[in-house]
């Protein structure tokens, strides 16, 4: 029976193993196609050449046997007392058929089997003084010089297939330790997502030596397990958060309704509001996680109509002024006309957000600035600016890159109410608009929260 992984698929090593061999396969077959298509022209070519060749040495030969042939004409003064029987002779010996005509085309002279023997002849004319006395045919054969055309077509042959053999074998080694580079680090990945899958959370590819695009994609995948993780345990942080959010006004409802039905309580308006304000508060926790869920699935829609940000700050501060006198708390507005093309209800709501995270977070006495202006020159050109700083406990260094986090709640808001997703959802309007939400702290100089947008 196979060996098998998770899941019941193959195992991880079965898998890697067969894309190795599929990739030496390939490699090897790419390779020999290369070298079938390059050995044929070669050999179409050399084939060419090679009779090319052998065309010229049979006009050479003929041309050579006819100026022989011509001198025995001259010296004996034609062709009856012409004394061929040398030319013949060397022609036998060389591996050359010839014979000698006349001018009338009668045959003078010519090797034994001439007329029998076949291929291809070369013909060259016999001249004396100017005049054409007769001609030569000259046809090779399989011996002498004939020979050498075979010979060289098989030895042009021969180094073609011992190039193709060479060619093969590098093809099949490179191919071999090709497909296991890259096979290892696949099998890699494969078993640390099956294990991942498994539940094995910590998995990780690390440091893997692999092509760049394979290094990069282990990198890549060790991040997204990272990612997960860190979701993960915000989601778990989200329902224990949730949970002791609920638990307390959850716990005061049932208690003073219990109180009223039992009549340990009179349903006096100090009772009743009480009960009032922890409904509130539920409702406002529903609120926020309603709205988190609106911008994670993109319903945040946005109606942008030309305002002032000051006029929206101003109208932000209003709605609080209330609960900074109750905590005695003073609220400095410095504002300036800032002309944005915004949706007046998102953005008063994310000035509303961070006005309050100012007050929980200031102790009586302190001060809290909101401060609105435009700015047109430097990094913050044609940018209207919304500041809200106060002079409370601050934020620790290690604590502040996360405080736009969803759910993140820092040891400063750990004794206080609240769902911790306030500023993510700042964050989520604020970058709808075009714009950004930064923060500057330190443990005991306040904080100062910077929006930026621009200006219309």
């Amino acid at each position: 029976m196979a060996d098998t992984g998770v899941g019941g698929g193959p195992h991880p090593a079965v898998r890697g193993n067969t894309l190795g061999l599929r990739l030496t396969l390939v490699f090897l077959g790419v390779a020999l196609a290369a070298v079938a298509v390059l050995a044929a022209l070669t050999a179409v070519f050399s084939a060419v050449d090679v009779s090319s060749l052998a065309s010229r040495q049979r006009s050479d030969l003929a041309t050579g046997f006819a100026a022989s042939a011509g001198g025995s004409w001259q010296q004996n003064q034609g062709w009856v007392s012409a004394d061929l029987a040398p030319l013949v002779a060397f022609a036998e010996q060389t591996g050359v058929q010839l014979q000698v005509r006349d001018t009338g085309g009668r045959t003078v002279a010519a090797t034994s089997g001439f007329t029998a023997a076949a291929g291809p002849t070369a013909s060259a004319p016999v001249v004396v003084d100017r005049r054409r006395e007769g001609s030569v045919l000259v046809r090779l054969t399989t011996a002498g010089l004939g020979a050498a055309n075979g010979v060289l077509r098989m030895a042009v042959l021969r180094a073609i297939a011992g190039a193709a053999g060479l060619a093969a074998l590098l093809a099949l080694v490179a191919g071999l330790g090709l497909s296991r580079r890259i096979t290892r680090p696949i099998a890699r990945l494969i078993a640390v997502t099956r294990a991942m899958a498994g539940g094995d959370r910590s998995a990780r590819a690390g440091e893997i030596k692999a092509p760049g695009e394979l290094r990069e994609l282990a990198v890549a995948f060790d991040q997204m397990a990272d990612t997960l993780d860190h979701e993960d345990k915000i989601r778990r942080d989200l329902v224990a958060s949730v949970a002791h959010e609920l638990r307390t006004p959850v716990a005061v409802l049932q208690a003073g309704h219990e109180a009223l039905l039992d009549g340990v309580t009179e349903p006096s308006p100090q009772e009743l509001g009480s009960l009032r304000d922890e409904v509130l508060r539920l409702a406002r926790m529903v609120d926020d996680l309603q709205t988190m869920a609106a911008a994670d699935a993109a319903v945040l829609q946005l109606t942008r109509e030309p305002h002032d940000l000051a006029d929206i700050a101003a109208s932000a501060a209003d709605s609080l002024a209330r609960r900074f006198e109750a905590a005695e708390v003073t609220l400095d507005r410095r504002l300036a006309a800032a002309p944005v093309l915004a949706d007046e209800r998102w953005v008063h709501q994310v000035v509303t957000n961070l006005l309050g995270n100012a007050l929980k977070f200031t102790p009586a006495g302190g001060t809290v600035t909101i401060t609105t202006r435009t700015s047109g020159t430097g990094q913050e050109g044609g940018r209207a600016v919304l500041e809200v700083a106060d002079t409370g406990v601050g934020i620790p260094a290690d604590e502040l890159p996360r405080i736009f986090d969803r759910f993140w709640r820092g040891q400063a808001a750990a004794q206080t109410s609240g769902s911790g997703i306030g500023l993510a959802i700042a964050t989520e309007i604020v970058s709808a608009h075009g714009g950004t939400l930064t923060a500057a702290s330190g443990p005991g100089q306040g904080t100062r929260l910077t929006l930026t947008v621009p200006v219309r």
